[in-house]
């Protein structure tokens, strides 16, 4: 039997003995971990959308700790990673839709970065890393939205109060925050058609519409501000060309309640005229209203802009049941619009219609096309360089919106 002595000289033995193992089991995991860390490769960065909407895709060869952050100054979202070895394509990574710049690297020992910085505020609607369709490893998606100020705020307020930096599934809480400040001023973005290199259609008498449209828009603005009750915003204040869907982000990012896009287009029939209020649809009310919005829509290949395809994919059914109740509210302001201009400055037959026009596909924004007049007529053309004529016309567009505003802020 043993003694005391020897049973503990045994006991302090395999202590000790336990004590190595464990510390060769803690360096093999630190080794093995850390390997793993160095390990981890990030390729095949992909982005589709435009400037409203956006999705990145980044494959990882294993799945990776993942958290995000927003910053302001300019509006960033950081994309925090273990070390992480990229092997990204240059070509993918050009601007391209909301995302004008993306940058990535190593962010001091053991981590790397992924930086995507915006064209202004925007939204993070969905970040996840999900099993590689094909069984190789791991995908990270981010689906992106322009958004107001406003919404960015809250946002980063959200974030601050908790870590700092947000987990990829957690999203419930930063809807909750964005849906919680609601308290703002109507909001009424002017969109001037054309601008820059898409000069738009030109009158028998040489009345460009890019101008006049932009004149029209400055004009309705100011009349909007002196009633003391909008906040108001353009799209352009100038000669520049925008891309079809930037000034849709442009609404989403001022928190728009209300979008007017100003036109003052051409058709083949010379004697139609008056004024023409448009919604937006699948399918057009007319044949007319059909190549109307096919010439509107070409205005970024008019540019020699590249026409990026829509992605399908960020488009789910909250989205969808927002965009019927939204077309619901633009048919509205359609019709009290169409009332309002009939009784000062007259419109043509049937001036409500609709086409799949691209400017008005905010699915959140109530929106609507307004053409002033035919430049292809000579009585419309005179009329649009008529400032006593625009100054009927701007005060049954402000009647208009005060109508809807009021019917809106009262929950109708």
């Amino acid at each position: 039997m043993r003694s005391a002595q020897e049973c503990l000289r045994c006991t302090k033995a395999y202590s000790a003995f336990f004590a190595v193992i464990v510390t060769v089991l803690a360096a093999t995991v630190s080794f093995v971990s850390g390997a793993s860390a160095q390990n981890l490769t990030a390729r095949d960065f992909t982005m589709a959308g435009d400037a409203t909407r956006m999705r990145v895709v980044i494959h990882f060869d294993a799945e990776p700790d993942l958290h995000w952050m927003l910053l302001r100054g300019p509006h960033q979202l950081v994309v925090e990673l273990p070390e992480t070895r990229f092997v990204f394509e240059p070509e993918a990574l050009k601007p391209l839709g909301l995302v004008k710049d993306v940058r990535y690297g190593a962010a001091g020992e053991g981590r790397a970065r992924v930086i995507l910085a915006t064209k202004g505020p925007f939204t993070v609607e969905d970040a996840q890393v999900l099993p590689d369709e094909h069984g190789q490893g791991y995908r990270l998606a981010l689906d992106i939205a322009a958004a107001s100020d406003q919404q960015f705020e809250a946002a980063l307020a959200d974030q601050a109060a908790t870590t700092g930096s947000t987990a990829a599934a957690a999203k419930e809480g930063r809807v909750a925050a964005d849906s919680a400040h609601t308290a703002k001023p109507f909001t009424v973005v002017i969109d001037p058609g054309h601008g820059g290199i898409d000069g738009g259609a030109e009158g028998v008498n040489g009345t460009v519409e890019k101008q006049i449209t932009l004149a029209f828009a400055l004009e309705l603005a100011a009349k909007l501000r002196q009633e003391n009750r909008y906040e108001v915003h353009l799209t352009r204040t100038s000669d520049e060309f925008l891309r079809l869907d930037d000034r849709v982000r442009i609404a989403r990012q001022r928190g728009a309640d209300l979008f007017i896009s100003i036109h003052a287009d051409t058709i083949r029939l010379k004697g139609i005229r008056g004024a023409t209020v448009y919604t937006v649809s699948d399918k057009a009310s007319d044949a007319e209203a059909q190549a109307l919005a096919d010439r509107e829509n070409l205005s970024d290949q008019l540019a020699s802009m590249p026409v990026e395809e829509e992605n399908q994919e960020v488009v789910d059914i909250l989205v969808d049941l927002i965009r019927r109740e939204t077309h619901g509210f633009s048919i509205r302001f359609a019709k009290t619009l169409v009332g309002e201009l009939s009784d000062s400055v007259g419109v043509i037959n049937n001036p409500h219609r609709f086409a799949g026009f691209k400017v008005l596909k905010a699915p959140d924004i109530p929106s609507v096309l307004v053409e002033l007049g035919y430049l292809s007529n000579p009585k419309d053309e005179a009329q649009l360089r008529d400032p006593e004529w625009r100054g009927k016309a701007i005060s049954s567009i402000a009647d208009a919106i005060a109508k809807f505003a009021a019917a809106k802020q009262a929950g109708g």
